[in-house]
């Protein structure tokens, strides 16, 4: 190996170790927090280890009731933001160019849109439709902008699906619901799945839009935002440790389920 090679190759390993470093870092710190004994969320001064943040978190009923409103509002995007998306996917490239161009720029446009803007017009158009804030409307202000994220993941799988197969069930005499449901909907099934993890995670996480529009509700990061004004406690840092450690091993549980799929396709193949 030359001298050429060796720097390149430590210049990647140094950016990779400051690549990881600065998205671990902070998760890191922060999960530190929750065993620190301070009544602030910090790691300095380390006041002594503890897990009382544990038990405030257990005993904490608005934050638990915000996480529950969270998961309602996530879960009822999840049932609009997917199937909408999906259908202006499927229209999209169903057209001719240049409408498509037109119509891929009005689709894409609330993404282009502050969500401060998206939510105040959300509530003034159900105001005078006689509909306050609520959960109602959280969902209708976030599968806004959310289905366009739903519906570029599946263009880009539908770029890939091969329209002759189509055109054989057609030919077969299979109806377009049977070569929907039997042929794209299965060869969509990854970039669908893939779409409501997304949309969970954008749901969960929007704070912009959601505050203009939730009414008497309160999701998570409106709760940890309120939280901030008026004396944040590391049980929040609690929380956060608990949903990190349900995310990791639900990544580990599912890329071992994936490989004991692959060894088992591979063996039953031998």
């Amino acid at each position: 190996m030359n001298a050429a090679d060796r720097i390149a190759r430590l210049l990647f390993a140094f950016y990779m170790a400051a690549f990881f470093a600065y998205l671990f870092a902070p998760l890191a710190i922060m999960s530190a927090a929750t065993f620190n004994a301070s009544r602030f969320p910090t790691v300095t001064p380390w006041q002594g280890t503890t897990l009382q943040w544990f038990t405030a978190l257990w005993n904490d009923g608005p934050m638990w009731q915000s996480v529950w409103t969270s998961v309602i509002v996530a879960f009822f995007v999840v049932l609009v933001a997917v199937p909408v998306g999906t259908a202006a996917a499927l229209l999209l490239t169903s057209l001719h160019a240049r409408a498509r161009g037109f119509l891929y720029a009005l689709m894409v446009s609330p993404l282009l849109t502050p969500g401060v803007v998206i939510g105040i017009a959300t509530l003034v158009l159900w105001r005078q439709l006689g509909v306050g804030g609520g959960i109602f409307l959280i969902v209708l202000a976030q599968a806004s902008f959310i289905i366009c994220y739903v519906m570029l993941m599946v263009v880009a799988r539908l770029q890939r699906f091969d329209r002759t197969q189509e055109e054989a069930a057609l030919g077969l005499g299979a109806s377009k619901f049977m070569v929907f449901r039997r042929i794209l909907l299965p060869f969509l099934r990854p970039a669908l799945i893939a779409a409501a993890f997304l949309a969970v995670l954008q749901s969960v996480e929007n704070y912009n839009t959601t505050l203009f529009v939730r009414g008497f509700d309160t999701p998570l990061t409106v709760y940890i935002a309120t939280k901030v004004r008026t004396g944040l406690t590391p049980a929040v840092n609690a929380l956060a440790l608990v949903m990190i450690t349900i995310t990791v091993l639900g990544a580990i549980a599912y890329e071992v389920a994936r490989r004991r799929q692959a060894a088992a396709s591979g063996g039953d193949q031998g």
